[in-house]
């Protein structure tokens, strides 16, 4: 049983917690890197907030994009420990190094009541291979370990998972506990009708999610590039759009082992070319060829819509077209703006994850108006699959 901060011993104690930090940065006039999205970091506050309320010293470590060679300035998680001075209540110490006496000695240094974050943890070589000398050099530095970051659970590295074997105290961060909490429930007890909404480029992506939830949803709606895949594999004329060929048979078997669960777009939004100046037109039906479909049409965002309000419970992942182009992101939207009302008129659970799902929430000022915003697109997908996420695993065991 994974236990959860209430359950561990924490007054007086050094809790390593890893944290999912990994925000977008930019580069301005001056050269300086500023956060342009801090919505992980805020996620991580209330687990760093209840550590130093129960008398803990929080270090927090996380990684931060993808370094190929070892440290790189461009990765450094420096702008996000000055950012995170501006959002707790206690002085926030950086430290250079990840592990070693360099990082003890920065952590031994830091004042009492104060919160620490490591450098990047894939500065060094052995995190991604899920080193075990690297984890038990983590595990050295405190007394207990708290994972947190939900977005990274699903990698086996020396930070979310190797860690963990290595700590006697080990348990679930306030954020990670309330993914799980409202993904279990929404999968294994869901209040019906149950919905899921999948979109996104590929259908290859979402294969085994779609296996997985086929026998607990009440409706599968299919939005995305990746409904053009399942209507190739119908006999459908689909143009230009992207099409997986390697991955029709299969469509083909899901959808008919679906029913009349599985919903695919009926109309579209084309355009002539993938650019947001393209001519664009809406069809019902086939897809004239040199048209590729770029956004689901308004029949079908009016049919999904009344699907999505009439439900109790809904799982959204994934785009229902071009979303970060403005003229093909009135699907997506309207999906965001169904999945509120349902909140709001049926006080349904709603759950949405992945990037550009969260992006739609988060443009339309509706983050706070579904149930649960997940932080991690690929880990929620695993999940929903039904696959053992190591991270979580190792908290068990």
């Amino acid at each position: 049983m994974i236990r959860s901060l209430s359950d561990l011993d924490l007054q007086g104690r050094r809790v390593l917690v890893r944290v999912d930090f990994n925000v977008p940065l930019d580069e301005g006039a001056s050269g300086a890197r500023r956060i342009t999205d801090d919505t992980r970091i805020r996620a991580a506050l209330p687990t760093v907030r209840a550590l130093l309320d129960a008398g803990a010293t929080p270090i927090l470590m996380s990684h931060l994009g993808r370094p190929k060679d070892g440290p790189d300035p461009r990765f450094s998680l420096r702008p996000v420990a000055d950012h995170l001075g501006t959002l707790v209540e206690a002085p926030v110490v950086f430290c250079e190094q990840t592990v070693g006496e360099a990082a003890r000695a920065c952590i031994d240094a830091a004042p009492e009541g104060a919160v620490v974050l490591l450098e990047n943890t894939r500065f060094l070589p052995g995190e991604t291979k899920n080193d075990d000398a690297l984890a038990r050099q983590l595990a050295a530095l405190a007394d207990a370990f708290v994972s947190d970051a939900f977005g990274s659970v699903h990698r086996a590295h020396a930070s979310t998972e190797g860690v963990a074997h290595h700590v006697a105290q080990k348990g679930a961060g306030l954020l990670l506990a309330r993914e799980v909490a409202f993904l279990t429930q929404a999968l294994d007890a869901p209040e019906r009708p149950f919905v899921a909404v999948l979109g996104g480029a590929k259908v290859s992506d979402k294969l085994g999610v779609i296996e997985a939830l086929l026998d607990k949803v009440d409706r599968l709606l299919i939005g995305g590039a990746m409904a053009y895949t399942f209507l190739a594999a119908l006999g459908h004329r689909t143009g230009a759009s992207l099409v997986e060929e390697d991955r029709r048979e299969e469509a083909l078997r899901l959808y008919e082992r679906a029913g009349d669960k599985l919903l695919l777009p009926s109309d579209h939004l084309l355009g002539d070319r993938f650019d947001a100046a393209a001519e664009t037109k809406v069809v019902t039906g086939e897809i004239p060829d040199g048209w590729m479909g770029l956004d689901i049409g308004p029949a079908t965002r009016e049919r999904y819509a009344r699907v999505i309000e009439g439900a109790a419970t809904v799982i959204w992942n994934g785009p229902m077209g071009a979303f970060e182009m403005e003229p093909f992101a009135e699907g997506t939207r309207a999906v965001a703006r169904a999945l509120a009302t349902a909140t709001a008129e049926r006080g349904a659970l709603t759950v949405v994850g992945g990037g550009d799902s969260v992006a739609a929430l988060n443009e339309a000022r509706l983050a706070d108006a579904v149930t649960h915003v997940s932080t991690g697109g690929g880990a929620m997908l695993e999940f929903m699959e039904g696959k053992t996420l190591p991270g979580l695993a190792a908290l068990d065991a």
